[in-house]
């Protein structure tokens, strides 16, 4: 696995930094006051639908476009007024794209490593990334996936501090996803800030320390894994049955007992394995008739599909992030 050799040290301060973020075009405002950060050694998952502020936010954090208003900073430096700095210090992934259609692989990832002083050795990243068989492969012919490793070859050469990707895992197999989720995983553990976006909410769930939904610009939630399930999540276990005495039921699994609408009953509880054993038993030993059992464990998408649709509707709100937890697509936004 390549070795990046960052200094930790910077840790206290986020490597990237957004306060009161406006960025407007003429009359329609793209994003809104937006506040973001992520720390050295963090994977933040931006999310939000095709429209929300994205592109516009990501470009202008990465210097390709003047905020509006508000104040941005990479590893503690103006990304337009200190270009030259941060270039070097930073990784941009593309979706698809930035790459001359007749350039081999081999030529490719030679060219960007003269870039940089320290780069990783491009046999090194082509073995990793698996592009060994496509060296001598012109970019337009290669697959999606293909491109996409390539891609993030080139993002990662210079043994960037901070790293955008855009959509790493589009369009690539299920190996080819195992090993980006492994050098996300080791960027984040030698201190490398990733800021990433992806439309595959399952993907996020899986490398993301931190997920941040912004919606029409501003950002309406944001959190570990953990804390969007505590805050909008709903765990427990499901079933129907005729009425009952629920109250001595939850007395004798020390849970809380909900009745809904419909004939149902839920246990507020983790769904584990021990509590469905104990649950079975006691209905039973009860003598209730149940069906329907199921368990209730809301993903990523559950809720994120619950908060962007409800957002025209409520107010933006934000989960507290935990002390511990801790690109470029040219497009519309």
């Amino acid at each position: 696995m390549p070795a990046f050799d960052n200094d930790k040290s910077a840790e206290q301060t986020p490597a990237i930094f957004a306060r009161g973020l406006v960025v407007a075009y003429g009359t329609r405002v793209a994003v809104s006051g937006l506040d973001l950060d992520c720390a050295c050694g963090e994977v933040l998952c931006l999310l939000g639908p095709n429209g929300a502020g994205k592109t516009s936010t990501i470009e202008t954090i990465e210097g390709y476009r003047r905020p509006t208003s508000g104040r941005v900073r990479l590893l503690g430096m103006d990304p337009i007024n200190e270009k030259r700095q941060v270039s070097k210090k930073v990784g941009v992934m593309l979706q698809r794209g930035g790459i001359y259609p007749r350039m081999t692989v081999k030529a490719a990832l030679n060219l960007y490593a003269g870039f940089y002083e320290n780069p990783i050795p491009p046999a090194e990243l082509s073995k990793k990334l698996d592009l060994d068989h496509v060296l001598e492969q012109k970019y337009r012919r290669l697959s999606g996936g293909e491109a996409q490793r390539l891609s993030l070859a080139l993002a990662i050469i210079g043994r960037p501090e901070v790293v955008f990707l855009d959509e790493p895992t589009a369009g690539v197999d299920p190996a080819g996803r195992l090993v980006i989720r492994e050098i996300i995983r080791t960027l984040a553990d030698s201190g490398v800030a990733v800021l990433l976006t992806t439309h595959e909410l399952a993907e996020a769930e899986r490398v993301a320390d931190r997920i941040s939904i912004i919606y029409s610009g501003k950002k309406i939630a944001e959190g570990t894994l953990d804390e969007l399930r505590g805050a909008y999540g709903t765990n427990g276990v499901r079933f129907n049955a005729d009425p009952f005495d629920d109250q001595e039921l939850a007395r004798r699994l020390g849970r809380s007992i909900i009745r809904d609408n419909v004939g149902g009953f839920r246990v507020e509880a983790e769904p584990t394995p021990s509590l469905l054993a104990e649950l079975t038993s006691h209905l039973a030993s009860m003598e209730i008739r149940y069906s329907s059992l199921t368990t209730l464990d809301r993903g990523l998408e559950e809720i994120y599909l619950e908060l962007v649709g409800n957002s025209e509707e409520s107010e933006p709100s934000e989960v507290e992030p935990t002390k511990s937890s801790r690109r470029k697509k040219r497009g519309r936004s």
